[in-house]
C-alpha cells in the first residue's frame, strides 16, 4: 500500500528528495495561502512581543507540507526545532525528558499526535498552558507530585486523523489549521520549481502534464517527477515534453487525474459487489483486502475531493463522475421502483 506511486504517504526514498525540495522559508511555500497569511501575522507579532509562537496544530491529508510548515516555522522564529512523533514517545518519562531538555522559545514537532497514549498526552497539559511540567512520583501512600519549570517552548502537532486527536489537547492548541488538496496552478508551481531546482530540463505541457495526476499533493508530485525524469533519460534524451510524460505515466497506471490500479479496484469493487452503494466500510475493505484504515486515510480523502465518492450514514457511495470516467454505464431506476401519485 505504502509503495504506491501515488500515496501521500512517505516511502523509503522520498526522504532526500523531500529535504532537498522542501522551502525553507514562507516566501518559498507556494500554495495554502489562507494558513500562509495567518502564520506571518502571528510570527511578526510573536517576535515583536518577544514570545513564543502559539501552539499549533495541523492536519489533514499525508505529504501536503505538514512537516515542511514546522521547520518553516523554526526558521521564521529563528528557533531550534525538536523533530519526534506519536509513536516514538512510549512512556511519560520520555516525553519529560523531552520537555525538560527544550531551549526557550524552541519548537517540538511531534507527528502523529493522535497517536500519544493518554498518559504521555496528559504530561503536555500543564507543559502548554504554565510550562510546568507535573508528573506523580512513587504510588500509594508515598505518592507524591512533582513540578518542573521548564523553558517557554512551541509545540507543533500534526494529524492526518483530526478527529482522534482528544478533546483537551486539541483545546490547548492557540492555532488550529486543516491544510487541503493544491489546486492545479499551485501544482505546476511546485513542480516547476522542483524541475529548477533538480535541473530537469521539461517544457509547459510536461509539467501541466505532471501537475494534474498528482492529486494535489506536491509529495506525490515530486516521486512521480523522479519516475517521469527516470523514463525521459532513458526514451527522451532527458527532456520531459507532455507526451514524453503521459507515456511514462501511462506506464505506471496512473491515468489522467492520478488514479491507479488500487483506486479504480475500490470503485470498481462498489460498483460491481455492491450496485454502488451504500456499503459499510468494514465491508469495503473485506471486498479489497484492504485495512478499513487504510481506506479512510489513503483511499478516501482524495476520491471525496474529487467527488467521485460520498460518506453517508448508512455507507459509501459512488457518483455519476465515478461511473463517467471509468466508462461504466450508470444504472437506472426501473418505472416499478418509482412511486406512483396516483
Amino acid at each position: 500500500m505504502t509503495e504506491r506511486v501515488v500515496s501521500g504517504i512517505q516511502q523509503e526514498n522520498d526522504s532526500q528528495i523531500d529535504y532537498t525540495l522542501r522551502p525553507k522559508s514562507l516566501k518559498d511555500y507556494i500554495g495554502q495561502t489562507k494558513i500562509v497569511d495567518n502564520l506571518k501575522i502571528s510570527i511578526v507579532a510573536s517576535k515583536q512581543r518577544n514570545e513564543p509562537l502559539d501552539h499549533t496544530l495541523l492536519y489533514g491529508p499525508p505529504g501536503l507540507g505538514k512537516t515542511t510548515l514546522s521547520t518553516i516555522l523554526a526558521n521564521e522564529m529563528e528557533s531550534p526545532i525538536k523533530i519526534t512523533s506519536g509513536p516514538a514517545i512510549e512512556r511519560a518519562g520520555d516525553m519529560v525528558s523531552i520537555l525538560t531538555r527544550l531551549q526557550k522559545g524552541e519548537i517540538l514537532f511531534i507527528d502523529e499526535i493522535h497517536r500519544l497514549n493518554r498518559t504521555v498526552e496528559e504530561i503536555l497539559y500543564s507543559a502548554m498552558e504554565d510550562f510546568v511540567v507535573s508528573w506523580m512520583i512513587d504510588k500509594g501512600l508515598k505518592a507524591r507530585s512533582m513540578n518542573l519549570p521548564i523553558q517557554p517552548f512551541t509545540l507543533v502537532g500534526a494529524t492526518t486523523r483530526f478527529g482522534m486527536v482528544s478533546s483537551p489537547l486539541r483545546d490547548r492548541f492557540g492555532s488550529v489549521y486543516r491544510l487541503n488538496f493544491y489546486d492545479n496552478k499551485s501544482m505546476e508551481m511546485i513542480v516547476k520549481r522542483s524541475i529548477a531546482i533538480t535541473n530537469i530540463e521539461a517544457d509547459t505541457k510536461g509539467i501541466v502534464e505532471i501537475a494534474k495526476r498528482s492529486r494535489g499533493t506536491p509529495r506525490i508530485a515530486n516521486r512521480i517527477l523522479r519516475r517521469v525524469r527516470d523514463y525521459a533519460q532513458v526514451k527522451a534524451n532527458n527532456k520531459i515534453t507532455g507526451i514524453v510524460a503521459n507515456e511514462a505515466l501511462t506506464k505506471l497506471e496512473v491515468d489522467e487525474i492520478g488514479l491507479d490500479n488500487n483506486d479504480r479496484l475500490l470503485l470498481k469493487s462498489i460498483i460491481s459487489n455492491f450496485k454502488g452503494g451504500p456499503v459499510g466500510i468494514d465491508t469495503l475493505a473485506t471486498s479489497i483486502s484492504e485495512e478499513s484504515e487504510t481506506i479512510e486515510d489513503v483511499y478516501e480523502p482524495y476520491l471525496i475531493q474529487i467527488g467521485f465518492l460520498e460518506r453517508t450514514k448508512k455507507g459509501r457511495i459512488v457518483t455519476e463522475k465515478t461511473y463517467k470516467h471509468l466508462n461504466i454505464k450508470s444504472p437506472k431506476k426501473n418505472s416499478s421502483d418509482q412511486v406512483s401519485l396516483f
